[in-house]
């Protein structure tokens, strides 16, 4: 079946078999391979993508629900910060240490970005309870924590000459 939505802010068109779950998509067909599958349970969080601006995992979504969508992988993030940089969640995490191996790092970015949309200044109990559903198995947390709010601050400061 055809499908078509926009991925990281540019139209997309492809053919997807009904049972196609989008991490499947993305790291198979579209070569997108920031996305992780670290679990195949829905448990770990590594999966998460941007859909609708929603974060959710993109290893229990079906690719035909895709279509008339809109969909933001870590690959697509940087653009959503108005430039080739970085965007500030991602600045964050490096400037931060936010991540060790970084296998679960881009679904940690993600939900951090869709966490501050809803919430721009977030407090650490909050950032705590948002990353719930996203598991890193080599930190203590801490530096993720000390990320996200340092990301959240960044993506809602004033542009200079504001």
């Amino acid at each position: 079946m055809m499908i078509s939505f926009a991925l990281n802010g540019r139209p997309r068109t492809v053919d997807v078999e009904p049972a196609t779950l989008v991490a499947d998509l993305l790291r198979e067909t579209l070569n997108l391979t920031g996305t992780h599958v670290g679990c195949d349970t829905s448990q770990c969080g590594a999966c998460v993508v941007l859909f609708n601006g929603e974060a959710v995992k993109s290893c229990t979504l079906l690719a035909p629900m895709l279509d008339g969508g809109t969909l933001t992988t870590i690959e697509g993030l940087a653009e959503l910060g108005g430039s080739n940089r970085l965007h500030p969640m991602q600045e964050a995490f490096h400037q931060n240490h936010g991540l060790q191996c970084g296998f679960c790092t881009p679904g940690m970015v993600m939900t951090a970005v869709a966490l501050t949309a809803k919430n721009p200044a977030p407090t650490e109990a909050e950032v705590r309870h948002g990353l719930e559903g996203n598991i890193c198995r080599c930190t203590g947390y801490q530096n993720i924590v000390a990320s996200v709010l340092a990301g959240a601050a960044a993506m809602n400061a004033p542009a200079i000459g504001e």
